[in-house]
């Protein structure tokens, strides 16, 4: 079924009770609202800005939008972008895009103008939402971008080249418009992340997002008793894909605006939340917290809090070992996946296979797995070679590139360009992204290994690994680190620390710098590169 079903669903079966809720600890002074219907309760000196939607009027709002969108003639075919912060509005507006039945297009909060004009020219989008963080940059792309497109604004002070999207939509009907869609029909247009490229508009259909959140549920077991903690930006799959289970349970969800860590205790103890979905950064930021004394977990209330699951990227062992010495009691779970597979949990380790941490895990709720060579043909168990994956939510298509579409699917297995292997026990391991593997004398470097390994020193907060041009070697192994604040570390030290690894793994370079991550955690391995690539060329004896 169409993943709209579930929100009516829960409308008529859970309609009064809380569905959202929306933290934003920075504001003080609540901006003035268009919409009236939210419960919103004052920020104070000690309480942050919070408000909070009931099932029913959630189900409402999007029918608003969906019946603004058709009013103006959007419907099957026509593609709406969200550019919008986390808030309380913005899953309103994707279910109203969905049930008018158009394609939803999330776009990436960081993107500079450029960057919108690139995603919504491929993505042949129609009409674009947008906030107040985003005046600006939408402004400079009107004239040759947005001309004849639907410019909806959301928030108080509307721009002249925009429509108010609070007065238009609370002026429609809320009655369901009730547009037919079926499992094939085409849902939404996500960007992936843009790590090794380009960002690529990926086409999923609504079977992608209804076999994730059925997928996520059966993953995570919620029930209604339940409060998941969506602190991602939505417009990635990650966040919403795991709030999907949340939509399946029917239970309610707190949207978190900050990744401070003592701003993530406060939301868990004061809204009891029982799971928390963490990137990299986020989780280590946590532990310093903790191991320095500025968070004190006899501060807040904890018990309620059972799962803590973390992916977006590879996930150091030692940091679920320091995890677990402070959390002993939360279950623990790590997800695989990319914007092609719906988001996460196409591979997952699974909350009950704790003693495996450091593999991505095993194939998720409906999907299969397999590692293949060069040619697509499966290799022996413990060899490394490409991960591939085959279930109910790859996606269609690179959206206006076949080729590419070609290259990445093939016989309904999606090629993710992940090089992985397969233990004897059936657990795979992510070993490295294809495009971030180091030749260096002809030998395969891994940097995600070197990454975990140099993430078990204790002065270490985060590291990078990238590949440097080498006259001899064709490239070298360059570590950058960044260091644990108050801490001191030296490029000798980070030698004899390496002494462990094999030789060739060993990195030939030391660069002390802040480690640069996504919205979504992952390392910018592409602005490293371009960073050092050149500046630090090697023209100095390679380090014994």
């Amino acid at each position: 079924m169409p993943i709209t079903d579930l929100l009516r669903r829960n409308a008529v079966a859970y309609g009064d009770e809380v569905a959202l809720i929306e933290r934003n600890p920075a504001i003080r002074e609540p901006p003035r609202l268009t919409w009236r219907d939210y419960d919103l309760i004052q920020s104070t000196e000690t309480q942050p800005y919070r408000r909070e939607i009931c099932w029913g009027v959630f189900d409402e709002k999007a029918n608003r939008f969906a019946n603004l969108l058709i009013s103006r003639g959007v419907g099957a075919g026509d593609k709406v972008a969200i550019l919008l912060m986390n808030c309380l509005e913005w899953l309103p507006i994707y279910f109203g895009v969905l049930k008018s039945g158009a394609v939803v297009v999330p776009l990436n909060f960081r993107y500079a103008s450029d960057e919108i004009a690139y995603c919504m020219d491929k993505a042949d989008v129609d009409v674009l939402v947008f906030g107040p963080e985003f005046t600006g940059r939408v402004e400079e792309i009107v004239p040759a971008h947005a001309a004849g497109r639907l410019l909806f604004y959301v928030g108080d002070d509307c721009p002249t080249f925009a429509e108010d999207y609070g007065v238009l939509a609370n002026n429609c009907p809320s009655t369901d418009p009730m547009i037919p869609l079926t499992e094939d029909d085409d849902a939404a247009i996500y960007f992936s992340s843009g790590t090794t490229g380009f960002p690529k508009a990926i086409l999923h259909p609504h079977r992608s997002l209804s076999q994730s959140a059925v997928m996520e549920q059966k993953h995570h077991g919620q029930t209604r008793e339940d409060k998941f903690l969506l602190i991602p930006p939505l417009y990635h799959t990650g966040a919403k894909m795991h709030w999907f289970g949340s939509l399946v349970s029917g239970s309610p969800a707190v949207i978190l605006r900050g990744i401070k860590p003592k701003m993530i205790f406060d939301a868990v103890s004061e809204e009891h939340c029982t799971i928390v979905w963490l990137l990299v950064p986020w989780a280590q930021d946590i532990l310093l917290a903790l191991e320095s004394g500025q968070l004190k977990l006899e501060d807040y209330e904890l018990g309620q809090w059972r799962l803590m699951h973390i992916g977006a990227q590879p996930v150091p062992k030692s940091l679920i070992s320091r995890w677990e010495a402070i959390f002993p009691h939360h279950q623990y779970d790590t997800n695989y996946g990319l914007s092609e597979s719906t988001g996460p949990g196409c591979v997952h380790l699974g909350v009950e296979n704790i003693e495996h941490v450091g593999a991505i895990g095993i194939p998720g709720y409906g999907w299969q797995a397999r590692i293949v060579d060069e040619a697509g043909l499966d290799v022996e168990q413990g060899v490394v070679g490409e991960l591939a994956v085959k279930g109910p939510g790859v996606m269609r298509c690179y959206y206006g590139d076949p080729e590419e579409t070609a290259r990445t699917i093939r016989d309904g297995w999606l090629f993710t360009g992940d090089m992985a292997r397969q233990d004897e026990e059936g657990f795979y391991w992510l070993v490295d992204r294809k495009k971030d593997v180091v030749i260096s004398g002809g030998e395969n470097i891994y940097p995600v290994q070197i990454e975990d390994f140099l993430s078990g020193n204790p002065a270490i907060k985060d590291v990078a690994v990238i590949g440097l041009p080498d006259e001899r070697l064709g490239e070298i192994a360059c570590a950058v680190v960044e260091v644990k604040p108050g801490c001191e570390l030296t490029p000798e030290q980070v030698d004899e620390f390496c002494l462990d690894l094999p030789r060739y793994k060993r990195p030939r370079k030391i660069i002390f710098a802040p480690v640069p991550r996504n919205a979504t955690g992952k390392i910018e391995k592409p602005v490293l590169r371009q960073r050092y690539g050149v500046e630090h060329l090697v023209d100095e004896e390679n380090r014994a």
